[in-house]
Order: C-alpha cells, then sequence, then structure tokens
C-alpha cells in the first residue's frame, strides 16, 4: 500500500511541474515575493530587520500557498476533466488518492520551503541554531502544512467549476496573508482584524516561524508578550482535525451536473 502512495504521489508532482501555472504561481511566488519585498522595505522592527521579519511570515505563507491555494485550485480542475470520476471507478483504494496528494504537498512545501531559505540568505535571514528552534520548526511546518492541506482539499468543494478556482481561492489566501502578519508587523494591525486573524492557521503559523527565526526578545511585541508556542501547537492541531472533517463532509468526486 505503500508503494501505491509513493507512485500516486510521484504521479501527482509530475502534473504539478507540467502544469506550469501551478508550478510557477505554488512554487515561485511566494520567492519572488520575497524577492521584490526584500528589495523595497527597509528599517527595523524593534531592532530586528524588516527583512528578516517578512521572511519569517513568507515561509508560513509558502505553506499556505504549497496546501491549500494548490489543492483548492487543482483539484476542481481534476473534478472538472473527470479525473476524480474515473479514479474513484477504480479498484484502487481511495485514500491512495489523498495519500498521493499529501505527498505532493509535502515535496512541495519543502522545496518552496528552501528556496525561501536561499533567497532570505541574502536579507540576512539567520536559520536556528538550536535544536529546539530546529524542533519547533519542524512541528510549525508539519502541523501548518497538515491543515492547510486538509483545508484545501475541503475548500475545493467551493469552486463549482476548475475556472472558478482561482478566483475563489486567491482572495481568500490573499486576505488571510493580510490579516496574519506577513506583510506588516501583526501588533500594529488593528486589534479587531488580529481577533480575526487568530481564528485561522495562517496567523499562528506566521507566530510559530518568527519563534524560530526571529530572537527571544522580539516576543515582547507579540500582543500576548510571548510567542505562546503552546497555544500556537494547540491551534494547529485543533485545524488539523477540523480540516479532517470539513474534508470528510464536502470533498465531491464528481460535479453537480454528473450527479
Amino acid at each position: 500500500m505503500i508503494g501505491l502512495v509513493l507512485r500516486q504521489g510521484g504521479i501527482e508532482f509530475k502534473q504539478f511541474v507540467r502544469t506550469r501555472e501551478s508550478f510557477v504561481f505554488t512554487l515561485l511566488f511566494p520567492a519572488m515575493i520575497l524577492l521584490i519585498f526584500g528589495s523595497i522595505f527597509q528599517g527595523t522592527i524593534a531592532g530586528v530587520p524588516f527583512k528578516q521579519y517578512f521572511a519569517a511570515g513568507m515561509i508560513a505563507s509558502g505553506l499556505l500557498s504549497s496546501g491549500f491555494q494548490n489543492l483548492a485550485i487543482s483539484i476542481p480542475i481534476e473534478r472538472d476533466r473527470g479525473v476524480l470520476k474515473r479514479f474513484r471507478s477504480t479498484p484502487m483504494p481511495k485514500w491512495v488518492y489523498f495519500g498521493g496528494k499529501f505527498l505532493q504537498v509535502f515535496v512541495i512545501g519543502v522545496l518552496a520551503t528552501a528556496l525561501l531559505f536561499v533567497i532570505g540568505a541574502f536579507y540576512g535571514l539567520k536559520l536556528p541554531s538550536t535544536a529546539d528552534k530546529w524542533f519547533t520548526f519542524i512541528w510549525v511546518f508539519v502541523l501548518g502544512l497538515l491543515a492547510c492541506t486538509l483545508l484545501g482539499i475541503a475548500f475545493s468543494a467551493a469552486a463549482r467549476t476548475g475556472r472558478s478556482g482561482p478566483a475563489v481561492v486567491t482572495p481568500v489566501a490573499l486576505i488571510l496573508q493580510f490579516i496574519s502578519g506577513v506583510y506588516f508587523p501583526f501588533g500594529s494591525l488593528p486589534h479587531w482584524m488580529q481577533q480575526i486573524a487568530a481564528l485561522f492557521p495562517l496567523k499562528w503559523m506566521c507566530q510559530g516561524m518568527r519563534s524560530v527565526f526571529l530572537p527571544e526578545s522580539f516576543a515582547a511585541q507579540e500582543p500576548a508578550g510571548s510567542f505562546e508556542l503552546g497555544k500556537v501547537a494547540l491551534v494547529l492541531g485543533l485545524w488539523c482535525v477540523a480540516g479532517l472533517v470539513l474534508s470528510l463532509l464536502t470533498f465531491r468526486w464528481t460535479t453537480k451536473r454528473d450527479g
């Protein structure tokens, strides 16, 4: 069974690479934004270069793009083309399809993060220097990517057609990025906006990544006066459970016109 998942994951990744739009938008877009914004914005936040703050947020945003945006856009296209309908009619276990998607997203997430590491290094991004910080990075990466993947599968039902996928998904992702502290210091956002952002996983992913890539002294700039890593783990874990439940309730193998 593991072999089937690995094979399906390989197929999914090849399809992803061959789709230029998905490849550029999902894998390269976060890196391009970091490159452009890193060249534009100067100054510091509580003694931390803004470029370093921005890089931490873009790493979290890259996970959102790899999981949520990628699947919420690509699955409706596959549904429209009848790919899911044909897959459901085969004797292959249905979970193999999802296992392949998870594997594809994981590989894309690793590649996107590695690319952001390389570009961030030009702007002085300091990689974790202790085992504790690397451990924090790993669990924030895994929980964040898993939550975004499950939510991407669930949200794929929102697009009625394959063509409408980007129009439905992209605004949601952009709004979350703006209110979650990716492009602007989270503490400087209006309180009501912070409260809304706290309901979604990206805010906590960004906060977890800031604890990894920014000095401990920066914790005082967070609204709670600390990085709240325990709360970060709890919220992301809850979103993983919620994403799984929503996926089971909303996922469709066929379009409405297919019945």
